[in-house]
C-alpha cells in the first residue's frame, strides 16, 4: 500500500470544486464542506458524495435520507469554512446564509453557482467513509460567476476565462 502522506500529497494537487452538502428533516438541519463530490450518471441523474461515518453529521444524513450540494462561487471561501468549522454549531452555520428548499427540503444555498436536491438512494462503506449515491430531484443554477476550487491545500476562484479555448 502506498504511504498514507504521499497519498494525501499526492490528492492535494487533485483539484476539486468546493461545495456545501446539507440536510433537513426529522433528525435536524445539518451540513458540512466536501469536495469528494461527482456526477455518476445523467440517466437517472445521480451524484456520488463521501461523507466520513465519524463526523458528528454523519447519523443525521442518514436518518433524513436527503441532502442537497450546493456548488460555491469563487467568493464562498467564507461559507465554506463556516460548514469545515468544527466549533460552531449546525444553527450559527445556517444563520450565516440564505437558504431555500426544493422538492425534498434539504436547505438550498441562494447564492450557489449550482444546487443539486437529492435523495440517497444508496450507499456503501469504504474505509471511514460512507459513499452516498443521490438521486437528484431537482436543480436550480445560479447566476454565472466564478466557481471555488479547492487545489493544493489552497482555494482558487475559476473564472469563465480560466479554460476558454
Amino acid at each position: 500500500m502506498v504511504d498514507v502522506k504521499l497519498f494525501r500529497d499526492g490528492m492535494s494537487l487533485l483539484g476539486s470544486a468546493v461545495t456545501v452538502i446539507t440536510t433537513d428533516g426529522e433528525a435536524g438541519r445539518f451540513g458540512f464542506t466536501a469536495t469528494a463530490v461527482t456526477s455518476v450518471t445523467d440517466e437517472p441523474p445521480t451524484l456520488l458524495v463521501c461523507m466520513n461515518r465519524n463526523s458528528f453529521a454523519y447519523p443525521h444524513f442518514q436518518k433524513n435520507g436527503v441532502l442537497s450540494v450546493n456548488v460555491l462561487q469563487g467568493h464562498h471561501q467564507d461559507v465554506s469554512w463556516n460548514f469545515a468549522n468544527r466549533d460552531l454549531s449546525s444553527e450559527e452555520r445556517f444563520a450565516k446564509h440564505k437558504w431555500s428548499t426544493l422538492k425534498t427540503g434539504a436547505p438550498i444555498l441562494e447564492e450557489a453557482l449550482v444546487s443539486f436536491d437529492c435523495e440517497i438512494h444508496e450507499s456503501h462503506e469504504m474505509g471511514s467513509h460512507s459513499i452516498f449515491y443521490c438521486r437528484v430531484k431537482d436543480a436550480v443554477v445560479g447566476e454565472n460567476g466564478e466557481g471555488l476550487v479547492y487545489f493544493n491545500r489552497a482555494y482558487h476562484a475559476l473564472n469563465e476565462q480560466s479554460s476558454a479555448r
